[in-house]
């Protein structure tokens, strides 16, 4: 068997087909995956997968491409490095890391991005294809490749990743250069990055398309020219288009006769007033529209102009097309003018040729030079385009450049009548002509785009004398060629008959160049016209060119030809690289000729325009050194006079492209062997001058020009070397010193700052670096080292700051450090101390800091460790005397920088910052260049303790800085990790000296908290946290630095474990930022401080017996922590990580549980992991959107925590505020109020002063009170909770009261006044209330497995409150079905909803009891305060009987209890208790009868008392209730009920059966009044259904079996108290048995009973049907689905609105209108439509509830309120006398009397009504309707324990039931709750007092008077101070609270 062999060279494959691996041990591959191999054997490799290294494997090698690598660490950790170009590399690592990325950009929905980089990542892949094929020219690829990082910088800067160090395109590795020369390599990237340096030349591309809609039949000539129109001349040559008759390019196939490029515009020429002027001209007939005669002869004719400006082009967009307006032409004397009329809007002049004529042609401007343009649109250049040059050279004239163009410009003619009477029209013919007189053929161009001709004609202008052409001819003539030639001008007149011929008569001509060489000057020329008719008498042209040719040049005797009225007028100028026509130049250039006039020559020179100079450079230096050689005594000053401006000439941009042409005249052409000595004689003569000299100016100049002035004298000297062997060396050498002895002779002299000494200082020392270089070619670098150290060095030392000279020595020094001369090390070692000493004394002033950093960074780039890390001596000696002179110096600079404030001008401040950058990148440097050795010295050199200390300080801060995020731009992650790598190596050194100096009895605090600062913002810097990084990112990072945090940590604890009992010091002050470390998850770190924890507590143990302090700091920054936001996604993780530090993390507790504060020391732990897993909610909350539910509950469970477990009272009242700002933001004012009150109920009314606090000044604990107050009554206003607002308006009046404050008293009563009122006038919308239960893991801590109740927004249905919380919780499953959840959903890693519509039972009976109370007032009471919340759900128990389903129709009522009354400090409470009660059908057949006869009740006494405009509710009640009971509804009771069977098997319910029977009489008498009330009002058209009504009516009472009611309902008249029918009946008990309903404890329901909220199952619906009598949708039944259909006029929900709108607020019994209509709402599932008021019933069986029987036969207590559940209330007998149909008078004194006497029986009745519960699920007939009004009224108000009872209370032996009355409030005391609620709940029904007109009617004995409000309030709401002893009051906060 064979072995596997480790690998040799097969290192680094590509997956070339993708592999299952289903071997054993196989590895499963994807095609592209790269691998790493290790070992092979027989056909297989062993290896991994770069991207999963932890995976090895085997794979077949034939899936493998071989790539060469490099192996780095050979061995067990070997890193493999492909050889490849590393473009390649990082192309390849790029893509894959976007890769990933740019899938994210999807799921995110950026869909812009995500289309721009898959575009982007196309065209990589494209290219990275072209350079892996390798089959690219080297200038390709170089484009290519930087196309390719071009688009990989833009990709990682649109994705927020990190900027890449590229050298010439390739990524640099930051070890192995410089840090300064990383900086400067990042910066220049990211300067890059920000603009774009502007171009200096542009080109204007135009091409030609069309002349749209010029219906002109004629061919077109197009001229094209840019026009200053500042200067009114034109600046290019012109581009001519010829058109054809329809307007379109004659020659469509050749693009360059219509394309062009203007090139070579400066900036200055992009200008609003320099234009595009376009002409055209016509070719055809003389007049536009003359009929075709026969002539055939063809002119040039005007037609029209166009005119566009220069700058329109830089705003519009590039591509566009433009259609330029054409003006026709009318005045044709102007048309030299047209433009510039045109361009001052002188258009009256002209028309525009046709409405829309326009010139359609592609205007773009191109910013670059021409080379670049070249490469960048190559289509324009292959295509062919032509080009049309500038008159004139370009601003930058390019050495090499041919041109020879003269421009001939027509000016003007002056021209007799001829003897014709009208004027001529006369066209002018342009030949140019050779030596010889030949026609030279092709060189008459009218512009570029078309060919030269051999002759031009000019436009004909009709009838003109004195025409004006102003037409633009180039002539590009070849030199050779100049000499001898001329243009001729011949003139013929164009006479419109004789066939059109064209008539000669007369010419001028102009020679090109005069007799001395000179060409013809540039300007205006007149020229003579000779007379000629013949055309013979031109064909020689010797016989004419004799003759004078203008009129200048006129021998002022020849009065005949001046005297000639006749003249042209043309404008000549050359363009030429090789032609003069400076006199003065040809007489320079040919000085051999005339000797004489050499001193004139060369003293012109000056003048001499420089381009001119510059043509003939190479001729011109050749003349200067020529008569140095021949004359050097004679001309030598002059000539290097010459010299000099020559080399300063070259110093101006326009010529500074000639440098190189001096340079290569230097080097190939220069051949003065002997120059050298008079060169360095005058030199020398003009520096010994300058100290006396008076004018220094000249001598400037010459120590300007001194580079060139050396490069000549060594150029010199080497070619007489060469010529002579070496020979006079050392004369050579010796002149050379002397020349360096004066010229520091006149450095060392001192002057004030501005003489022109100085200025002439300042000047040498600016070129002085320049000549180094030449120097060296002939000395040894230590010699010229030494000339420059001395030269240097003879500057005067005294640093005057206001001395310009000193910026100029440190430019001088930058230029040193960057020379040839210092990069070598033997020159270095000479010149440093002279550097160093310049440097430091600048940056000890702080001046000149630009050019300090920048010597600095060049000084540094320069030292290097070798390849193995070893230091040269060289080197290190060069770190050491930097380290010496200038560490100190760089730390304080960077401190005083950084410091510095910002507030200087933005230009300042850019500088600055970057200075820091640098310095910073050269302290880096430096620091990383340091070894063990300079360590050693530098903390050796410090001569005391203090210097040492200061030192450490210093770079402390200076570290803390450079750690900061703004210090680099925060793409730039490479330089942080190098920063970072540099900090920790130097601390590393420096916490040795740490130990050694300032421990034991040396310790220093300052240092110590200074070191242990700076390494936990070390380790908390983002860019260390490699969590947050991606794997490739964080290998290559772990690959190069390791974990630095890691490393920072150890160095922490092995310090923190010196410190002995120093530590002390640093608790608690360091508890939070070690916390803050432990918060990193990197499990190393940790492992490494959990010990420094435990050491704390030990020691704070030790000192103070406890660590309370520990603790606290703990807290406090635990949640500062989660202030400061430090919640990005990981810090759940990284939270969630830290919580088992707390918890069961074994090394913290293991070592807690072996002390002897074992028990605090848990208890504290077991403290901060509940509040942090509180914080952590809080932080995730936070960062969601818009203000939801969460953030409130979250921020409740967090307030909470700080109040009762860790009585952090400031806490506490920060997160009140926070909780108070997020209710304001959600509009939630009544909860916004309840939440302020705690801060409020913190506070007394003292005057003792409050320090300034959150938002609140400094000011006095009554005045703040005062402020929470009133802002507290203006939100609950604004919730429309004025009863609360009441009472604290009355608190704050009796304060006005007690201090005499009667004006704000005054505004006080008037607050509460307007209160009462709101109360009264104003709507109050109900809220709805929703039982939400939380399951899963998945859910916030606070939510958990909890159930709450949580009260709606306004409007709210169930559907939409559903909905908003699935949006709260998009991840949540909303559960179908109202049973309690098991166990598996609770622990199921995932969220689910429980969501149903609860009724709330309210506390306060008093008020809702009473009669006469207006609903307005009521509808608080029921919706107030509330702690339980009821939910019915009905279910057949037993087997169903299909007959009638009433027998087994049972109702589950579940009870909740919340731990806070709702509303409160958030909208939702947790529920604290659940109990569950089965009512029994019996039972639940008394509810829904009680319920029916109530609603009829309230009917009748609406109609009765007017109030219903609409008698059809009542009608639809009336035949609802008739029509079921005939059908068969009260029967289904009788037969359920009322048979032998059910009587004989339920003794017990014998009672609630006679209460039934006594409800079913009691409807029918209802029913009887109704039926006579409804007879009164029932309109004509109903009559028919009345009468069906009454008919079916005796049938019903017929089926019940009632022939007359019995006595007890016979012996009253019918009466109803209020208007309503109320029997009574002695023998009913008033309350049901307590056998009746059975507790029962049920935790989850039979999937039976699971519905939906669209429908129930069949069987359900045949239950109501047989039920109601009807086949009314299931729906309705359980109050799921109300039916919108009226089919059933029993329907509860088809009466009309109006039932409810219409009751009057004194009717009792009629439910507040808005109730009505929000009760329509499901209670039997998750989406009821109706909640029946029957809802909010209590568990009857509660014996603390039962009604005491000295109630009964009370004749004056108020009636109960139709939505109070019965066992709230006690059982009494009602007064039906006192009250009448009619309305019933408020005041307590009077009453109408009755119209009806009530009867004997009445008066002594027990009860009349038994308040039993009801059915919540909504049946809708008479019977079985579960009505939303569902309580049929209760005859009583139990009072509860410890309520000012209106009659004195029996004693409690007389209750018939013995339960403690006080029950109720011990329950409640178990919690200490905070006050929550303006109304204490440790008196949960407190009686709220009501105004005269509410209070009760008069009894015998009239009650004691009700309490004043303010005395009701408990706990701090009370003012007297006295409380209910046995009302709890919250744990009293520590008085401290009052400073806040």
């Amino acid at each position: 068997m064979n072995m596997w062999i480790p690998t040799e060279h097969e290192k680094y494959g590509v997956v070339l087909a993708s592999f299952r691996g289903t071997v054993q041990h196989g590895l499963p591959l994807e095609i592209g995956d790269t691998v790493q191999i290790l070992e092979k054997c027989e056909g297989w490799y062993r290896g991994f997968i770069l991207k999963n290294p932890n995976a090895k494997g085997i794979f077949p090698s034939s899936y493998i491409h071989l790539k060469n690598a490099h192996i780095k660490n050979k061995g067990q950790f070997e890193t493999v490095i492909p050889v490849e170009d590393s473009v390649i590399t990082e192309m390849t690592s790029t893509l894959r890391d976007w890769g990933a990325m740019w899938k994210q950009l999807y799921v995110k929905n950026e869909g812009d991005l995500f289309h721009r980089l898959w575009h982007v990542m196309n065209e990589i892949l494209d290219l990275r294809r072209q350079v892996l094929v390798g089959h690219l020219t080297h200038d390709r690829m170089r484009d290519v490749k930087q196309h390719i990082t071009a688009r990989l910088d833009w990709g990682n800067e649109q994705l927020g990743l990190d900027l890449v160090p590229r050298r010439e395109f390739s990524m640099v590795d930051p070890d192995e250069i410089s840090v300064t020369e990383l900086y400067r390599l990042m910066e220049h990237r990211h300067r890059k990055k920000e603009t774009p340096a502007p171009a200096s030349t542009h080109h204007l591309f135009v091409h030609v398309k069309s002349l749209m809609n010029a219906n002109v039949g004629e061919e077109l000539e197009v001229f094209f020219h840019i026009y200053d129109g500042r200067e009114n001349r034109p600046l290019s040559e012109r581009f001519f288009v010829r058109l054809n008759k329809s307007g379109l390019p004659k020659s469509p196939e050749k693009t360059e006769r219509q394309c062009t490029l203007f090139v070579d515009l400066g900036s200055s020429d992009l200008r609003k007033d320099v234009y595009i002027v376009v002409h055209i001209v016509r070719i055809g007939r003389m007049g536009a529209g003359e009929k075709k005669n026969l002539c055939s002869v063809q002119y040039r004719r005007p037609f029209g102009c166009a005119v566009v400006s220069i700058a329109d082009l830089l705003t519009a967009d590039s591509k566009d097309d433009h259609l330029l307006k054409v003006y026709a032409c009318n005045t044709e004397s102007e048309w030299n003018l047209i433009h510039e009329n045109i361009i001052k809007k002188a258009n009256s002049r002209y028309n525009l040729s046709g409405s829309n004529t326009g010139l359609a042609v592609a205007l773009q401007l191109l910013h670059g030079d021409i080379d670049q343009l070249r490469r960048e649109y190559m289509v324009l250049f292959t295509r062919g385009v032509s080009i049309t040059r500038k008159l004139g050279f370009s601003d930058v004239i390019m050495p090499g450049e041919m041109r020879n163009d003269l421009y001939v410009t027509l000016e003007k003619g002056e021209f007799e009548k001829g003897g014709k009477s009208v004027a001529r029209n006369v066209e002018v013919t342009v030949y140019v002509l050779d030596i010889d007189g030949q026609i030279l053929k092709s060189y008459v161009a009218a512009g570029s785009g078309e060919p030269g001709g051999d002759e031009y004609h000019s436009l004909v202008l009709y009838h003109n004398n004195s025409p004006r052409w102003a037409e633009q001819l180039k002539l590009p003539i070849p030199v050779d060629m100049f000499r001898g030639s001329h243009v001729r001008f011949e003139f013929r007149h164009c006479s419109t008959k004789d066939k059109g011929e064209k008539k000669l008569f007369g010419y001028s001509f102009v020679p090109l160049m005069q007799e001395d060489g000179r060409t013809l000057p540039d300007g205006t020329h007149e020229l003579i016209i000779h007379k000629c008719e013949e055309n013979t008498s031109l064909a020689d042209s010797s016989r004419y060119l004799k003759l004078p040719f203008s009129k200048a040049n006129l021998p002022s005797n020849n009065q005949t030809l001046k005297g000639i009225k006749e003249s042209f007028w043309i404008t000549s100028f050359l363009c030429s690289t090789k032609l003069t026509q400076n006199g003065d130049m040809l007489d320079l250039l040919k000085w051999r000729a005339h000797p004489e006039r050499i001193n004139d020559s060369l003293s012109k020179l000056k003048e001499i325009d420089g381009s001119e100079i510059v043509k003939f450079l190479q001729d011109t230096l050749d003349t200067l050194f020529g008569i140095l050689d021949e004359s050097s005594q004679r001309y030598g000053l002059k000539v290097f006079d010459s010299l000099v401006h020559i080399i300063n000439l070259l110093q101006d941009s326009k010529f500074q492209h000639f440098k190189p042409v001096m340079d290569t005249y230097i080097e190939s052409h220069f051949a003065g062997a002997l120059s050298y000595r008079d060169l360095i004689k005058v030199l020398k003569w003009y520096v010994d001058r300058i100290v006396d000299a008076e004018h220094q100016d000249h001598i400037q100049q010459v120590l300007k020009a001194s580079e060139y002035i050396f490069k000549y004298i060594i150029q010199s000297r080497r070619l007489f070397s060469l010529a002579t062997g070496g020979q006079n060396e050392e004369e050579f050498r010796v002149c050379i010193h002397e020349l360096f002895m004066s010229i520091r002779f006149f450095l060392s002299q001192e002057n004030k700052g501005t003489t022109p000494v100085a200025q002439t200082q300042a000047v040498f020392l600016r070129t002085f670096p320049a000549v180094y270089g030449e120097l060296l070619k002939i000395f040894t670098v230590r010699e010229v080292a030494g000339f420059v150290r001395e030269t240097l060095g003879s500057l005067p030392t005294t640093v005057n700051a206001e001395c310009p000279l000193e910026a100029v020595k440190l430019q001088c020094i930058g230029k040193t450090v960057e020379s040839q001369l210092y990069i070598n090390p033997d020159s270095r070692c000479i010149l440093l101390p002279v550097v160093l000493r310049v440097l430091q004394a600048h940056m000890q002033e702080q001046r000149d800091l630009v050019m300090c950093a920048s010597i600095l960074t060049s000084m540094l780039s320069l030292i290097k460790k070798e390849e193995n890390g070893t230091v040269e001596p060289v080197v290190s000696e060069e770190v050491e005397l930097i380290v010496e002179s200038l560490l100190g110096v760089l730390l304080r600079t960077i401190l005083e920088i950084s410091n510095r404030p910002q507030s200087t001008g933005s230009a300042m401040r850019l500088q600055f910052q970057d200075v820091t950058g640098e310095f910073v990148a050269c302290l880096l440097a430096l620091l990383r260049q340091m070894t063990d050795k300079h360590y050693q010295k530098l903390l050796q050199a410090f001569s005391s303790k203090d210097d040492l200390r200061d030192f450490l300080l210093q770079i402390f801060t200076v570290f803390r800085i450079l750690i900061r995020p703004e210090m680099f731009p925060k793409d730039w992650t490479v330089m942080r990790l190098v920063t970072n790598n540099v900090i920790i190596t130097t601390v590393l050194y420096l916490s040795d000296a740490l130990r050694k100096n300032f421990l034991n009895d040396k310790f220093d605090y300052k240092v110590w908290d200074s070191y242990f600062y700076l390494s936990v913002i070390f380790i908390n810097q983002p860019c260390l946290q490699l969590e947050s990084f991606s794997p490739s990112k964080r290998k290559k990072i772990l690959e190069k630095y390791g974990d630095m945090r890691v490393m920072m940590g150890c160095e922490i604890f092995s310090m923190w474990q010196n410190l002995g009992e120093h530590k002390l010091n640093f608790i608690p002050a360091m508890i939070g930022p070690f916390l803050e470390v432990t918060l990193v998850p990197q499990p190393d770190l940790r492992n490494v401080m959990i010990p420094i924890f435990h050491d704390m507590m030990d020691w704070e143990q030790r000192r103070s017996g406890n660590f309370k302090q520990v603790e606290a700091r703990l807290i406090d920054k635990l949640d500062s922590l989660m202030s400061e936001g430090k919640g990005d996604e990981t810090y759940r993780e990284l939270f969630n990580s830290i919580i088992p530090l707390f918890g069961p993390y074994p090394s913290l507790l293991k070592k807690i549980e072996r002390e002897t504060w074992r028990e605090s020391g848990i208890s504290l732990i077991a403290t901060v992991t509940r509040l942090m897993e509180r914080l952590l909610d809080y932080r995730d909350c936070m960062k969601l959107g818009e203000v939801d539910g969460k953030k409130i509950g979250c921020t409740v469970s967090l307030l909470n925590f700080y109040k009762t477990e860790l009585n952090k009272e400031e806490m506490y009242i920060r997160y009140i505020h926070k909780l108070y700002d997020l209710h304001l933001k959600a509009q939630n004012y009544t909860e916004a109020s309840y939440t302020l009150l705690l801060y409020d109920e913190l506070l007394e009314w003292s005057d003792r002063p409050l320090r300034e606090f959150l938002n609140y000044p400094m000011q006095s604990e009554w005045q703040r009170k005062e402020y929470l107050h009133l802002t507290i009554v203006q939100n609950f206003d604004r919730g429309k909770c004025w009863e609360n607002g009441i009472i604290l308006c009355r608190e704050l009046a009796d304060q006005y009261e007690s201090y005499y404050d009667y004006r704000n008293l005054s505004k006080m009563r008037m607050m509460e006044a307007s209160l009462y009122d709101k109360i009264m006038d104003q709507q109050r919308l109900e809220p709805e209330f929703f039982r939400v239960g939380f399951y899963g893991k998945k859910f916030p801590f606070f939510l958990r497995n909890k159930e709450f109740v949580c009260r709606g927004h306004d409007y709210e249905r169930l559907e939409a409150f559903q909905q908003r919380m699935l949006n709260e919780f998009p991840h949540a499953i909303a559960m179908q079905h109202v049973n309690q959840p098991d166990q598996t959903i609770y622990q199921a890693d995932a969220q689910y909803l429980q969501i149903y519509a609860v009724t709330p039972i309210p506390e306060n009976q008093d008020v809702l009891q009473r009669d006469g109370v207006p609903d307005n007032i009521k509808s608080f009471y029921k919706f107030n305060h509330i702690w339980r919340f009821r939910y019915d759900r009905p279910f057949h128990k037993g087997t169903k009987d299909k007959e009638n389903e009433f027998k087994s129709l049972w109702v589950e009522r579940t009870t909740l209890t919340l731990v806070q009354s709702l509303p409160g400090i958030s909208r939702w409470f947790e529920v604290e208790k659940r109990e569950l009660v089965e009512v029994s059908p019996l039972e639940n057949a008394i509810e829904v009868i009680e319920n029916k006869n109530l609603q009829l009740r309230t009917l009748i006494t609406q109609c009765q008392s007017r109030q219903m405009q609409n008698i059809n509710p009542l009608t639809m009640c009336l035949n609802g209730v008739i029509d079921a009971a005939v059908n068969g509804g009260l029967a289904r009771y009788q037969e359920a009920f009322f048979v032998k069977d059910y009587i004989m098997n339920h003794p017990e319910d014998g009672e609630k059966i006679g209460r039934l029977r006594e409800l079913m009489f009691e409807q029918a008498h209802i029913l009887e009044y109704g039926l006579a009330v409804h007879e009164k009002f029932v309109p004509q058209d109903m009559r028919p259904l009345h009468k069906k009504l009454v008919d079916q009516f005796h049938l019903m009472k017929s089926s019940l079996g009632i022939q007359e009611f019995p006595a007890y309902v016979r012996a009253s008249p019918v009466h109803f108290t209020n208007g309503s029918p109320r029997p009574c009946r002695n023998s009913v008990p008033s309350i049901i048995s307590p056998e009746g309903g059975r507790t029962v404890a049920r935790r989850s329901y039979p999937a039976v009973n699971r519905y939906s909220s669209s429908s129930l199952s069949s069987q359900a619906s045949n239950e109501v049907s047989n039920i109601t009598g009807q086949s009314e949708s299931s729906d309705e039944v359980f109050n799921m689905q109300p039916s919108p259909s009226t089919s059933s006029l029993s329907s509860n929900h088809s009466a009309s609105p109006n039932v409810t709108s219409s009751a009057p607020s004194s009717a009792r019994g009629s439910p507040q209108m808005a109730e009505k209509h929000k009760h329509s709402r499901e209670n039997a599932c998750l989406s009821p439509r109706e909640r029946p008021v029957s809802a909010i019933f209590p568990n009857p069986l509660d014996p603390a509830q039962r009604a005491p029987p000295h109630q009964i036969g009370d004749t004056t207590l108020p009636r109960s309120d139709p939505n109070l559940s019965a066992p709230d209330k006690g059982s009494s007998a009602k007064s039906m006398g006192s009250q009448s149909p009619v309305p019933t008078s408020r005041s307590p004194q009077k009453t109408i009397v009755p119209p009806f006497t009530p009867s004997p029986t009445e008066c002594q009745s027990t009860s009349l009504v038994s308040n039993s519960p009801v059915l919540s699920g909504s049946y809708s007939s008479g019977i079985s309707s579960l009505s939303r009004c569902s309580v049929s009224e209760a005859s009583g108000t139990e009072l509860p324990a410890g309520d000012h009872a209106p009659h004195p209370l029996p004693p409690p032996a007389t209750l018939p039931t013995s339960v403690s009355s006080s029950e109720e409030p011990i329950r409640r005391e178990n919690k200490t709750p905070p006050p929550y609620s303006v109304y204490e709940r440790n008196n949960p029904r407190r009686p709220v007092p009501l105004p005269h007109s509410l209070s009760i009617p008069p009894q015998t004995d009239a009650p004691a008077l009700p309490p004043k409000p303010h005395q009701l309030r408990t706990g701090s709401m009370k003012l007297d101070g006295t409380s209910d002893p046995r009302v709890p009051r919250p744990r009293p906060l520590p008085r401290k609270v009052s400073q806040l």
